[in-house]
C-alpha cells in the first residue's frame, strides 16, 4: 500500500485507519476485506431518504457518495497491501440532476487510494481479487443482496479450480477488528465530537428558553433542528425525543405532537450529527420554569446519580462501574422517597428498582449514537481506556400506580451527558447546558426565544 498521505489533510486520519486495519489483517494471516457503503433507500414512490454513508465505510474512507465499495488486499507473507475504491464514474448529465461526483480518478488522488475503478467493474474484479487469498473479511448477514454478490464471486473463483486457483477458505467478520478500532477515538474524531457536543448544547439552551405552556412539542423540536442545521449538522444524530408530561415516561417517545402543559416537565433527548459524528444530550426541565417539590425531589435524585456515575469514569474502571454508581444512588433515593420498600441490597438484588429505572446508564458514542464496540470481553466488562467516549444517562420514570405517591405520577426525568475517558478521569463535552435546578430556573427566567 502507498504510505504517501492524502493530498487533503482532511482525509489523513482515514488513510491512517486503513493502514491500521491492514496491520490487523496481516497479523491474522491476511486476505481481502470488502466494505461497502450504504444503499440508497426509497422513502416513498420515487423519493429517497437523504443518503448517509455506512459508518464503517465512512470511518475508513471519508467518502460520502452512494454506490461505492472499499476493498483492502493485505498479504501477510510479503506485507504488501492495496487499498482500492470502486465508485460512480463522472457523468455530466446525472451531475446536472443529482450533484457532483468525484469519479475514480479524482477520488484516488484526493482520498489517497492505491487505485480506484468504476463501480460497474466491481463484480468482475472481485472474483479476481479473491483468487488464492487465505481469507475473506466481510460482514456476512448484514445485507442479503451483498451476501449474494459475495457468494457469486466466491463461486466464480471455485469454478477455476482446474486452472489452479482457489477461493478463500476462511471468512472473518471485518467488523470485529473495526469495532475494536472505533472504540478508541483519535484526535480528529474527538475534535468533531466536541463540536457536535457544543452544537447540541446550544440547541438545548435555546429549547429551554423557548419553552412555555401552550406551545407544542414539535415547536420545541423545530428550535432544536434550527440550531443543528445552522451550525452545519446535516441531520439529527437520532430521532429527537421531545416529551412533555406523561410522555417522558415513554423511553423512546418520538410523537412530538402534544401541547405543553403548565406544571409538567419536558424531557428532551436530542443532538445533531456533525461531519459524521453524534452527540447525545438529555435534559429535563419544567415547562413553566419552576420545579414543583415532587419534581425537584426526583430531578435532584437523578442528578446526584449522574454525578456519581461521572465520578466513576476513569481508566481501569469497567464499563459497568458508572452504572453501578448511579444505580446505588437511585435505589437508595427510591427507598428514601417511599417509592420502594426493603433494604438497598434487596432492591438491587431483586431488581425492584427496574419499575422506575429500566435501562443502563451508558452506551458507547461515536459515528453512531449507539456506537460500535464490545461491552464485554469474555466474562468481564470492557475496561475503560483513554479515548473511549460513553454517555452517562441515569433516569427515573414514574407511571401512575396504587403503591406510588400521587405527587410523583407521570414524572419522567433523564439527564444525559457525553464523557471522554482521559488519563485521570473523564471530560464532559456536553457541559454547556445547565443541569442544576437553580441554573435551569435562572435560565428560563431570562428573555425567552420567539
Amino acid at each position: 500500500m502507498d504510505n504517501t498521505p492524502p493530498k487533503s489533510t482532511r482525509f489523513a486520519a482515514h488513510h491512517q485507519r486503513r493502514l491500521a486495519l491492514i496491520t490487523r489483517m496481516q497479523q491474522a494471516g491476511g486476505g481481502v476485506a470488502v466494505i461497502p457503503t450504504s444503499t440508497e433507500q426509497v422513502r416513498n414512490r420515487d423519493t429517497h431518504f437523504p443518503f448517509r454513508a455506512d459508518s464503517y465505510f465512512q470511518y475508513l474512507t471519508g467518502f460520502n457518495e452512494p454506490e461505492a465499495t472499499l476493498i483492502i488486499v493485505a498479504s501477510a507473507q510479503n506485507h504488501s497491501a492495496q487499498s482500492l475504491l470502486f465508485c460512480r464514474e463522472k457523468n455530466p448529465e446525472r451531475e446536472t440532476w443529482d450533484g457532483f461526483r468525484y469519479g475514480p480518478e479524482a477520488a484516488k488522488e484526493l482520498f489517497a487510494f492505491d487505485d480506484a475503478f468504476p463501480i460497474s467493474a466491481f463484480d468482475n474484479q472481485l472474483a479476481e481479487l479473491l483468487a488464492d487469498q487465505p481469507a475473506l473479511w466481510f460482514s456476512l448477514g448484514q445485507d442479503a443482496t451483498w451476501d449474494t454478490r459475495i457468494t457469486t464471486a466466491l463461486n466464480a473463483v471455485r469454478t477455476q479450480t482446474r486452472a489452479g486457483k482457489s477461493a478463500p477458505i476462511v471468512i472473518r467478520d471485518v467488523r470485529v477488528e473495526l469495532d475494536a478500532m472505533r472504540l478508541i477515538k483519535d484526535a480528529s474524531e474527538l475534535a468533531l465530537m466536541r463540536r457536535a457536543g457544543e452544537i447540541a448544547a446550544e440547541a438545548h439552551v435555546r429549547a429551554m428558553r423557548f419553552t412555555k405552556p401552550g406551545r407544542h412539542e414539535y415547536e420545541v423540536e423545530a428550535e432544536l433542528l434550527h440550531t443543528f442545521r445552522r451550525h452545519g449538522c446535516v441531520a439529527p444524530a437520532y430521532t429527537s425525543i421531545v416529551a412533555g408530561g406523561a410522555n417522558a415516561c415513554v423511553l423512546h417517545y418520538v410523537g412530538n405532537d402534544q401541547p405543553l402543559r403548565d406544571g409538567d416537565l419536558l424531557l428532551i433527548d436530542a443532538a445533531g450529527e456533525f461531519d459524521g459524528y453524534a452527540a447525545d444530550i438529555t435534559r429535563t426541565f419544567p415547562v413553566n420554569g419552576r420545579f414543583s417539590a415532587a419534581q425537584a425531589a426526583i430531578y435532584q435524585l437523578v442528578l446526584d446519580a449522574q454525578l456519581a456515575a461521572i465520578a466513576a469514569v476513569k481508566p481501569g474502571a469497567s464499563f459497568l462501574t458508572p452504572h453501578e454508581a448511579a444505580l446505588t444512588v437511585l435505589a437508595q433515593g427510591m427507598l428514601d422517597l417511599h417509592l420502594l420498600s426493603g433494604s438497598l441490597s434487596e432492591v438491587i438484588e431483586i431488581e425492584s428498582y427496574k419499575k422506575f429505572f429500566m435501562h443502563r446508564t451508558s452506551h458507547w458514542l461515536g459515528k453512531d449514537v449507539h456506537d460500535a464496540g464490545s461491552y464485554r470481553q469474555g466474562e468481564q466488562w470492557t475496561p475503560l481506556q483513554p479515548g473511549m467516549v460513553l454517555t452517562i444517562e441515569p433516569g427515573c420514570y414514574i407511571r401512575p400506580a396504587k403503591d406510588v405517591p400521587e405527587a410523583f405520577w407521570n414524572i419522567g426525568v433523564r439527564i444525559e451527558d457525553d464523557a471522554v475517558v482521559t488519563t485521570d478521569g473523564c471530560d464532559i463535552i456536553t457541559g454547556g447546558v445547565p443541569k442544576t435546578i437553580a441554573d435551569i430556573e435562572a435560565l428560563m427566567r431570562d428573555t425567552p426565544v420567539g
